[in-house]
């Protein structure tokens, strides 16, 4: 029996790496990256804080999508990419299949996703395994900015343009149900060039200094939320597979300088450019 378990596990391995090979011709062909997501770089780019322990805890194996130090190791499936991490991970598999239980791993927690300090072989083997759901000691990370399992690495540039985006402007302290998704990179960037031009603007109609607080505000409920839902009720974000509100919003704003610009129109109020700009796209 022992030599027939031996032969298993070698044989699980082996098919994990061909799948891991398989992962990467793959990425090579169509440009999707398949590796796991760093700990360090998403800590930088999303300035993070932490970590408070939350106790052990039941969670979803898919929703482990990152590494604090081992993440070259480990592709996006928690595929091994190394024939170094061989015997550790056959010892977690002969474990699998003994019923062996092993002590929970050690997770950090960010948003809806979690990133392995402790335990990569044995969410490798899980997977590999078809487990759905595995035990882990929790240590919870702060963030301003939801991150889902759907998450990628090029997804960080524009996470992080946006957690400096809510740090500049206080957006989901003012609004808590406020959240402004963009897949521009440079559109929050662009946002608060808008709220800036928008504060400029208040304080010549008011006669009067506009506070940052105010200015936000003030350009949040008079000129997003006003376009977005003249896009929320003619349903055309459905016409854009992938984007969002957000990037339609920068787009009614580009349409309305062009009219104001480029054809000397009135520079019309943000309902009736979004109007204007989903008619046109309708024709």
């Amino acid at each position: 029996m022992s030599d027939e378990l031996t032969m298993r596990v070698r044989a699980d391995f082996e098919r994990a790496r061909f799948k891991a090979f398989l992962n990467r011709v793959w990425a090579a062909i169509s440009g999707t990256p398949t590796q796991l997501l760093s700990y360090d770089e998403v800590k930088e780019k999303l300035r993070i804080g932490g970590p408070i322990y939350r106790g052990v805890q039941t969670i979803r194996v898919d929703q482990i999508v990152g590494s604090l130090n081992r993440y070259h190791e480990f592709d996006r499936a928690f595929l091994p990419t190394q024939n170094e991490t061989s015997n550790r991970w056959q010892s977690v598999d002969r474990a699998f299949y003994q019923d062996v239980n092993l002590p929970p791993i050690l997770l950090y927690k960010i948003g809806q996703v979690y990133f392995v300090v402790d335990g990569h072989h044995r969410v490798s083997v899980a997977r590999e395994q078809g487990q759905e759901f595995i035990d882990a000691e929790i240590r919870e990370c702060a963030t301003r900015v939801n991150i889902t399992p759907d998450l990628k690495p090029e997804d960080l540039e524009i996470l992080g343009a946006k957690v400096q985006f809510l740090e500049r402007t206080a957006l989901d302290n003012i609004h808590p149900g406020a959240n402004i998704k963009l897949t521009i990179p440079d559109g929050f960037d662009r946002m608060l060039q808008h709220i800036a031009v928008h504060r400029y603007f208040m304080g010549l109609d008011w006669k009067r200094d506009i506070s940052e607080r105010e200015a936000v505000e003030h350009w949040y409920e008079t000129v997003y939320l006003p376009i977005v839902k003249v896009i929320r009720k003619s349903k055309i974000l459905k016409d854009f597979p992938g984007r969002t509100e957000g990037d339609l919003y920068l787009w009614v704003l580009d349409h309305q300088h062009y009219l104001a610009t480029a054809e000397g129109r009135p520079l019309q109020p943000p309902d009736q450019a979004a109007r204007h700009f989903i008619e046109e796209k309708d024709d």
